[in-house]
C-alpha cells in the first residue's frame, strides 16, 4: 500500500498511508520511515534539477485576465480591462513581468486610460530572504501624467510560507521620472516598500492583496489591490478585484483618491 501511494505522488496519500503503516507495523517503523524519507529526497533532486534548467524559455508560468462591457441606448459607453503576468522561478532566480490596462470611453469622451508594465527581479539568498530589482512604466492621463517610470532596488523577507498562506514584504530607495500632460517634468528619490499576501480560504477560493507605498519630498503616492479570486474549472477563475490608488499633490493636480471596481476572467497557462 505504501508503495502504491508513494507511486501516486500525493503527500496527503504517503503520510496517511505511513502512519496507518506505522501503527500496525511497529516493527517496520525504520523501513517505512526510511521508504518515505527516500521518497523525499528524490522529489527534492528532480525539483532542484528541474529549477537548474538554464533553457531561458523554460520554467515560464503565467495568467491572462479580461474583462469588459458595452453599454448601448441613453448612453453609450465602452470599457474594457486586461492583464497578463508572467513568471519564471528557478532555483535562486525569480523573474516576474507584468502588464495591465484600463480603458473607458463614454459617449465619444475617454474616461480612463491606464497602462502599466513592470519587470521585478529575486534573487533569493537564504529561505526566507531576498534581494530584488524593480523597473515599472505607467501611464494615466487622468491622474496627470503621460509617463512614470520607476526603478527600485532592495531587500525583501517572507513571512510567512505554507499551503494556505504566503506573505512576503520589500523595503528600498526608488527613484521616479515623471512627464506630466502639460509638458512639466519632475525626478524624485525616494523609499519604496510593498508586500504581497495570498490566503487560500479553500481549495477554489483565494484572498489576495498586492500594496505599495512610495514616500518622497512633496511627492507620495500608494497602490493596495485587493482580489478574490473562485476558481471555476481547472484552469479558469472568476476574479472579483477593487484597486485603491492614492496620489499626493503634485506640481499639476491637487491630491485625490481613486478606485476601480472590476469582475474579470483569468486563464491560467
Amino acid at each position: 500500500m505504501l508503495e502504491a501511494a508513494i507511486a501516486s505522488r500525493n503527500d496527503a496519500d504517503i503520510n496517511a498511508v505511513a502512519r496507518i503503516a506505522q501503527q500496525t507495523n511497529p516493527q517496520a517503523r525504520a523501513e517505512i520511515a526510511a521508504m518515505v524519507n527516500q521518497y523525499r529526497v528524490t522529489m527534492e533532486t528532480a525539483r532542484k534539477e528541474k529549477l537548474s534548467d538554464p533553457h531561458v524559455l523554460a520554467l515560464w508560468d503565467g495568467r491572462g485576465e479580461l474583462g469588459g462591457f458595452l453599454s448601448t441606448g441613453t448612453a453609450e459607453e465602452v470599457g474594457i480591462s486586461a492583464g497578463l503576468s508572467l513568471q519564471r522561478q528557478g532555483l535562486r532566480w525569480l523573474h516576474k513581468l507584468q502588464g495591465s490596462a484600463d480603458y473607458r470611453r463614454a459617449n465619444g469622451e475617454t474616461s480612463r486610460e491606464r497602462f502599466q508594465g513592470s519587470y521585478e527581479g529575486r534573487y533569493q539568498f537564504d529561505p526566507k530572504g531576498y534581494a530584488y530589482g524593480l523597473a515599472q512604466y505607467e501611464r494615466d492621463p487622468f491622474l496627470g501624467y503621460d509617463s512614470r517610470y520607476t526603478t527600485s532596488i532592495g531587500v525583501g523577507y517572507r513571512l510567512l510560507q505554507n499551503k494556505k498562506m504566503d506573505l512576503s514584504v520589500n523595503v528600498g530607495p526608488s527613484l521616479r521620472l515623471v512627464d506630466y500632460t502639460l509638458d512639466e517634468s519632475e525626478n524624485k528619490l525616494g523609499a519604496r516598500s510593498s508586500y504581497d499576501l495570498a490566503w487560500k480560504l479553500t481549495p477554489a477560493l483565494t484572498f489576495r492583496q498586492n500594496g505599495s507605498a512610495y514616500l518622497e519630498d512633496e511627492l507620495k503616492s500608494a497602490t493596495l489591490l485587493t482580489s478574490l479570486d473562485a476558481r471555476l474549472i481547472s484552469k479558469l477563475t472568476a476574479r472579483l478585484s477593487y484597486n485603491v490608488q492614492r496620489e499626493a499633490d503634485t506640481i499639476l493636480i491637487d491630491g485625490h483618491t481613486d478606485t476601480l471596481s472590476k469582475v474579470t476572467l483569468v486563464y491560467d497557462f
